[in-house]
């Protein structure tokens, strides 16, 4: 078995988060740990989970 890819979705936007799980739920060696809304919120999850990768929206408040 095949260790799955650890990910955290970061992005202000709630729709914006959706579609970015919906895309890699698709992929069944992807794992989302966690969704954070600002990089503040991110900060505690990647502490947290220490993920293998982040998806990072380029705009956000904080």
């Amino acid at each position: 078995m095949t260790k799955k890819v650890r990910v955290i979705i970061v992005d202000d936007s709630k729709t914006g988060r959706a579609f970015i799980a919906a895309a890699l739920r698709r992929d069944p060696d992807i794992e989302i740990t966690g969704m954070a809304a600002d990089p503040l919120e991110a900060r505690d999850l990647i502490i947290k989970d220490q993920p293998d990768v982040i998806t990072l929206d380029i705009e956000m408040p904080n």
